[in-house]
Parts: C-alpha cells; structure tokens; sequence
C-alpha cells in the first residue's frame, strides 16, 4: 500500500506542542471537541441530500457512535456523515486554512487562557492529542467511492494511505490513548462526559456495546425547547459546541417568534474577543437551519457584519429546505428575521448596559469598536447603537456614554468636543487638552480607527456637534477662565513675534497664530478648519491611502514664559534675534508632542545643541 509522508504546516505543529505539553486541566474536553466535529459532518451530509438525494441513500440515518475497546486501549468517534478524500484530510488535518494563523501562533504561550483561543480556530481535532500518543482518522466522502487513512504521532508530520475497500461513509477517528488516559475507555466514564458536554446534540449518540449500540444523549434541538426547561450548564455546552470556544457565553438570548413569520433563535455573546475579529475574511458565527435542518454556518445576511461576534442557531419554519446560498441574499424572510434578531440583541445589550454597568463596560472594551461599525454603517439602528457607545473622557473614571457626557457639559457648552489618538494614556497627555482642562469642559479620547469614519457621517447627538480639539477655531473664552489663567500675565505684544515666526517658517506650516487652547505648553499644531483631522491623515499615510501630509497651523501660547521671553528678545535685538531657529526647534517640539516623527533628526539635534549651549553659557 503506497504511503504518503507529509510535515505538519508550521501553524499546527506549534498548536500540537502546545496541546501536548499544555498544563489545562480539564482533558477530557477532548471527546467533546470530536462529537462535535462529528456533528458538523452530519449536518453538512443532511443539507447536500437536499439536492443529491443519494448520498444518504445507503445509510440514511445519522448518527454518532462511540466505540471503546479496553484491550486495545482505543477510543474511536465515528459519524455517517460527509466524510473526508485525501485532499480534505491535507487540508483540514495538515493544515489551519485561516488567514491570520502564524501572528496569531506566534502569540500562544501554552498555558490555559491559550487554549480558550485555539478553540476560536475550529481546530478541537488536535484536542485528541491530549490523550492519545497516536491519532488514526479513516473516512470516505459521500459518493466517492475511494477511502483514505490518516495517522499521525502529533509530533511532526502524519501519513495519510489508501483506506480499506468497505470502509462505511463518514469518519472515524480511532485513539491510541496514553497511558494515563484509559480511564477515557470506562463506560461511566464516557456517558458522564456525553451528558454534560453534548447532551443537547441533535443526533443521536450511541455508545458500543458487544454488538448493540444504547443511546447515551438526549439528541433534541436545544433551541426548540422552552427556556424554563435548560439548564445554564446545557447553554453553556450548547454554546462550546456551536461555538468551538472554550470560554463561557456572556450573554445568552433564547428567542422563539411566531406569527407572521416563525423562527427560533438561540445566540450568545462570547467572554473572549476572538483574535480574528477584524480580519475581513472571518467567517460568521450563526449557523441557519430550517426546520432542524442545517443549511449553512456562513448565512452572512442573518446578522449585520458589526454583530459578527455572535454565535448561535437560528431555525426558520418559513424559509425552503432547499434553498441555495445564493438565494438566502435576498429572501425576505431572512431579512425580517435579521431585523428582529438585531433589534433583540441590542435591546438586550441596554439592559445590560444599565443594569450591569461593570459588566458591560467590560464587553465594551473587547467588542465596542465592532458596534461602532454600525454608525457608519447605516441609520436603522444609529440611535440605539450611540445609546449603547461607550468612551474614554477626561471628566470620567472608566467609560462614559454620551448622556452622561452631555449632562456633564459647562454652561455655555454647545458641541461635543473629543480628540483622537493611539490610546487613551496618550490622548490624555496632549497639549490641545489644557484649555479645556482648565476651564472644566470635558473632552472624548477616541482610541479606534473607526471613530474616524463614523463622526463624519453621524454629526450629532442630540442636536450637538462633535468637533475635534486638534481643529484650529475653537475659542475657549465663553468659558469661565480659571484663577490660574486669570492671574497669569501676557505677553505685551506677540504679534511680531507671530510674524517673525511665519517667515521663519515659510513652506513648512500653513500658518502661525495665537491660541486661547494652552495653558502649559508653549506650542501645539492644530488643523485648519476644513482640512483633515490630524489622527486620520497620520493613519492614512501609515497604510499607505495618502500621500503627503497637509501643513498645519502652529498655535503659540501668548501666556508662556518662553514666548514673552522669546518676545522681549525680538524688540531688544531685531534681526539678531535668532528666532529662525528656535521657531523651527518649537515646530519640532509640537510634532513630537502629536506623536509625529521629525523631518529632519540632525537639524533638530543641531538646533536643540545650540540652544543648550547658549542657556548654559549665560547667553
């Protein structure tokens, strides 16, 4: 029998030497993870009979069963389902076919968190590793006639051969098991495991004995059951199922609706963020059936994209059985059901929002910027989404909503003001913060790319208008002015100053003026109104969507002790002065102050030696 040899790709032998060597206790997760698989290939079997037929002609009963064999020591799982040729088994058993894998691998570290992300892979097949020293994986695909083996040690690459000629359709996996692992071969053993992690699988899952097969799970839809009759332990299986995840949902929402339409929707909100979650080719997570019948786990029109962090079932009593992928874009039903579905979720969210504020502020920070894809997005569901947006704020500990913001805002106070950045300890740090500061006005750091697309688009809340700090033409003087401000002198006359400055400058700024926005910074560049905000042009230029920067406005502080000294100098000595240079060192200061890198390093260097030279000389 010819053979293959094959090395596992790079991806999966890090994953198997983590599960190998891994300190997570709870091993016996490993049967859980090839039921469900094995429930996955039934369900896939049962929707391409909808239109071949024959596939299921032989054996049509699906089914999972158990077969433990104590003088072998191995564990088999077996379905009837679609069943695997050589290619699947490269690609499925050899290889991790996400975008992603390596940055994402790269980051594993072996212990118990890792393992609650390498179920967001889909890949529990390697969880058998945790118990077996050798791993045996014979299938034949649904109306093929060939069967093939695969077997690996998990240690560096497998073989796959040709398999028996009577190999049955589906898959077996057969598990030499570890020494420390016959305990897996008791039948207590095997129907606790069965009851607690897949009781709610809706096929029946049958435990070998001798030559007959007792059913060890309940094998009803989970979702078409009345709420009062499930456990939180069966939801919380339920969603390790569906979900392939290993951490707990944080929030579960067990719907059914009828009347005009009639569905049934079970869906929970992971703990973890998925690590992939912003990639654009993650798949979604709801998986469509209809009338228990499973159709497809990639239903994107069931959900907007900005909720694709849901995982779940929904079940339709409306929709054909065999209808196409293709069709499921634009079938109305769907689209009411997604309406409703939506609504749901949100208003679910709310009530957490309020009556768990912790809780959610938690969720905020891992699926937030998600949400907020769903204000750029489209109107039906802004008002609502902005209700539940949660920020960063100078007048806040923690997240605020844009209510409790507007309520925080000063007498006179009629726009929204916030400031974006690459995270909220260095927004904080910025100098466009100190006017604002000190007159007790209250200011948003906006952390996620996104911001920047969905400000524009939204406008308002409530009748105010967001409008950045880093935006020449805000004047702060309609607000009280704090003692400190008050008591501060100015200099006597800056405006020479300014428009030494200015020719200093020339081709380098767009203009120079004064700025009612400082307080303790000398300096700071602003955007003039009608150009782009300063945050999103550095991000466009970073990815490459733009190709040179527009000049800023430098805004000098007339209250500074550097500028009334700079001021004083320029009438004493004119043209002698030297202000080219400390104007171009001040412009240099105010780059690196908005995070920006200096033109020229060695010029900056040059200038900043002089004038350290020139302090320290008395000059």
């Amino acid at each position: 029998m010819h053979q293959e040899s094959h090395e596992f790709q790079a991806e999966v032998s890090r994953l198997l030497d983590i599960v190998a060597h891994s300190l997570y206790s709870n091993k016996e997760i490993f049967l859980r993870e090839l039921i469900s698989n094995a429930s996955d290939a039934c369900d896939k079997l049962r929707y391409a009979a909808l239109t071949q037929g024959d596939l299921l002609a032989d054996d049509p009963e699906l089914k999972i069963v158990i077969d433990a064999d104590p003088r072998a020591a191995t564990l088999s799982v077996i379905d009837n389902g679609v069943g695997m040729n050589r290619d699947d088994l490269v690609e499925n058993l050899g290889t991790i076919a996400r975008s992603g894998t390596a940055a994402f691998v790269d980051q594993l570290k072996g212990d118990e968190a890792d393992m609650s992300l390498i179920g967001q892979f889909g890949v529990g097949f390697y969880a058998a590793f945790m118990v077996a020293d050798r791993v045996e994986v014979t299938t034949r695909r649904a109306g093929e006639a060939a069967a093939w083996t695969w077997s690996s040690d998990g240690k560096g690459g497998y073989e796959i051969a040709a398999g028996p000629d009577d190999a049955p359709r589906g898959t077996r996996v057969r598990l030499h098991l570890d020494k420390d692992a016959r305990e897996y071969l008791e039948t207590a053993q095997i129907e606790r495991i069965v009851k607690t992690y897949s009781d709610h699988i809706a096929l029946p899952i049958r435990l070998k004995e001798g030559d007959v097969a007792r059913q060890l799970n309940d094998a009803g839809a989970l979702w078409m059951k009345p709420k009062g009759d499930v456990t939180d332990d069966q939801y919380a299986e339920f969603y390790h199922h569906v979900a392939h995840a290993f951490d707990q949902p944080w929030l579960t929402l067990h719907n059914r609706v009828e009347g005009v339409i009639e569905y049934a929707s079970l869906v929970f909100v992971p703990t973890t963020t998925p690590f992939d979650l912003f990639h654009p080719e993650r798949p979604h997570g709801i998986k469509l059936y209809v009338r228990r019948v499973f159709i497809t786990d990639d239903a994107k029109d069931l959900v907007p994209a900005w909720l694709r962090f849901l995982k779940g079932v929904v079940d339709s009593e409306d929709l054909p059985l065999n209808i196409s992928r293709e069709m499921l874009q634009h079938n109305p039903v769907l689209a009411k059901i997604r309406a409703g579905l939506t609504k749901r979720v949100l208003g679910e969210l709310k009530k957490k929002a309020e009556k768990a504020p912790d809780e959610y502020a938690t969720f905020w920070q891992g699926f937030g910027a998600v949400l907020k894809e769903g204000l750029y997005e489209g109107e039906d569901h802004r008002e609502a989404l902005l209700a539940l947006a949660r920020f960063r704020s100078t007048g806040a500990d923690g997240w605020t909503g844009l209510a409790d913001y507007a309520g925080r805002m000063v007498e006179g106070q009629d726009e929204i003001y916030y400031l974006s950045g690459e995270d909220a300890d260095a927004a904080a740090r910025s100098p466009h913060l100190e006017g604002f500061r000190a007159r007790g006005v209250e200011v948003l750091l906006l952390t996620d790319p996104i911001d920047e697309f969905w400000l524009p688009v939204v406008g308002e809340y409530e009748g105010k208008s967001f409008r950045s700090v880093t935006r020449g033409g805000i004047d702060l003087d309609g607000f009280a002015k704090p003692e400190s401000e008050e008591e501060q002198p100015e200099a006597d006359d800056v405006t020479t100053l300014v428009a030494a400055f200015k020719l200093a400058l020339e081709g380098a700024v767009k203009d120079v003026r004064t700025s009612t926005l400082l307080t303790d910074s000398a300096v700071c560049l602003v955007a003039d109104q009608g150009d782009m905000d300063m945050h999103l042009e550095r991000m466009l230029r970073q990815h490459n969507q733009l190709d040179s920067a527009a000049r800023r406005v430098l805004e000098i502080n007339p209250k500074h002790p550097l500028i009334a000294a700079l001021t004083q100098r320029l009438s004493e000595k004119g043209a002698d002065a030297g202000i080219d240079e400390v104007a171009h060192l001040l412009l240099d200061q105010a780059r690196i102050a908005e995070g920006e890198p200096v033109p020229d390093p060695a010029a900056f260097g040059r200038r900043l030696a002089q004038v350290l030279e020139t302090a320290i000389a008395g000059g």
